[in-house]
């Protein structure tokens, strides 16, 4: 780091979480392609508890959500948080303790889900003392960020900062509430909740995951980098303020569709419904509102792959979030609900969206935060480009197809009554399908293998930038 000066950014935790991010998005996504290849040859369960499909699922589903998502919203609110505020981050030590605790937590799913220790509640698997841990975590990261905010020597506090900050305070909110259990020994806990009502905490928490984890972090990392990839001021700032404002106070509502022809309230049901076809307003002005930012610049995507990245990433957030609340309607969802429609939409929003702008985020930013004037090679950073489009096509296309097939099948009855297909014909229907999704994903992973590829060489080569102070931007 540049010394020449009094104030300079904390870029460290900024390296470290970046690295990481690469690294467990690797892992997470190698995870998420065994398992579709466990699908594709179920030979490859290995008859061994430890490898069996059920216990390896959570373990993606954590590793890309909350290992690769994780860090890359770390890495990119620290540095964020510190250009927009132009002041280093609050508490150099407490945001080195979000590093190795999150690392931490990490570990420990990896090492718990594998044994089967698990509370089974999708997304909220890990066990009470990992709980727990996470808290901690999570309370220094707040503190850290807010701290950032407090000290800032701008009079604005810029909207991607909002976006961050409601991300930290909802999903401390949802994790505490869905996570009250209680602990029988070391390794397993009962929820507090019962029945019908723990079902409702545990959609209230898994659906706004997605909404303040998965969208609400990932729109304010949007709103940072496609502007400075761009190198255009955000389209419209008025919009960006009723975005937030309207996608804060919709999204918490729209839980319950993911319970429809359940045990659950019907009013419940159609108040989740009719929340998520509300929801669609604000989702697509912040889609809007990024693609618009590239108003006179939009020639730049032909020699830019990094900025390709970020706008393809917000097509597929427009997409996923026209498909979700067409998916919480109970005519469609009485179709697409338990198919792999469902496994299409979550793909279609985490490798389209919150991967590629993780992606397009992280190219922009680890030069910037290793001294390097760029990445090592713009043609990798392409390849990878094509690579990761051509992958979640393949996936989410595959998905949609058995997804329809499957709900059809399964609703299909003879002229007396009974079903015309068994579950296993469903199956054997799908197998195709099954073999395109493992293909999809794999080509995503090779994406991947090229990024950690790159980032290895960038990181590795000589210093040819200093690393911008506060001071010099002051």
């Amino acid at each position: 780091m540049n010394t020449n000066t009094s104030t300079t950014y904390n870029y460290k935790v900024v390296r470290q979480f970046a690295i990481m991010t690469v690294v467990w998005g690797i892992v997470g996504m190698g995870l998420g392609v065994f398992i579709a290849a466990q699908l594709v040859w179920p030979s490859l369960n290995f008859d061994l508890p430890w490898t069996s499909f059920g216990r390896l699922r959570p373990l993606h589903t954590n590793a890309v959500i909350f290992a690769f998502g994780g860090c890359a919203l770390f890495a990119t609110s620290y540095y964020s948080v510190q250009r927009t505020c132009q002041t280093t981050l609050f508490s150099p030590r407490l945001a080195a303790f979000t590093f190795w605790g999150w690392q931490l937590v990490i570990l420990l799913a990896a090492i718990s889900l594998p044994l089967g220790y698990t509370s089974s509640k999708e997304y909220a698997e890990l066990e009470w003392p990992i709980d727990i841990l996470i808290t901690i975590v999570w309370v220094a990261y707040a503190v850290v960020f807010f701290g950032t905010l407090a000290k800032r020597t701008t009079r604005h506090i810029y909207v991607g900062n909002w976006f961050f900050g409601a991300f930290i305070l909802t999903v401390a909110l949802l994790h505490v509430v869905n996570n009250l259990e209680l602990p029988v020994s070391l390794t397993k806990s009962y929820s507090v909740y019962a029945g019908a009502t723990d079902a409702m905490v545990q959609w209230w928490y898994g659906h706004n995951a997605v909404g303040f984890f998965l969208t609400a972090g990932f729109l304010g990392m949007m709103y940072y980098y496609v502007p400075k990839q761009a190198g255009r001021p955000v389209y419209s700032y008025r919009l960006s303020i009723v975005h937030f404002w309207a996608l804060i106070t919709l999204y918490i509502w729209a839980g319950p569709h993911h319970l429809h022809y359940t045990a659950l309230p019907d009013w419940a049901q159609s108040l989740g419904m009719v929340m998520s076809l509300v929801l669609l307003a604000p989702s697509w002005g912040g889609m809007i509102n990024g693609m618009m930012t590239l108003s006179g610049a939009w020639h730049k995507l032909r020699s830019d792959p990094i900025l390709r990245f970020l706008v393809v990433s917000l097509a597929f957030y427009g997409m996923s979030t026209f498909e979700g609340p067409m998916m919480a309607i109970k005519t469609v969802n009485a179709l697409s609900h338990y198919t792999d429609w469902t496994i299409g939409h979550v793909h279609a929003g985490a490798l389209g969206w919150v991967a590629m702008i993780s992606i397009g985020a992280l190219y922009h930013t680890i030069p910037k935060v290793f001294g390097r004037e760029q990445m090592h090679s713009i043609g990798l950073i392409n390849a990878h480009f094509w690579l990761a489009t051509i992958g979640t096509v393949l996936y989410i296309a595959s998905m949609w197809v058995n997804g329809i097939a499957q709900g059809l099948m399964w609703r299909a009855v003879n002229a007396d009554g009974t079903l015309t297909y068994s579950f296993v014909e469903t199956l054997a229907a799908s197998h195709p399908g099954f073999i395109v999704r493992f293909v999809g994903g794999a080509i995503f992973l090779a994406g991947m293998l090229l990024m950690a590829w790159n980032t290895w060489r960038t990181v590795r080569a000589p210093v040819t930038a200093n690393v911008p102070t506060a001071a010099q931007l002051a």
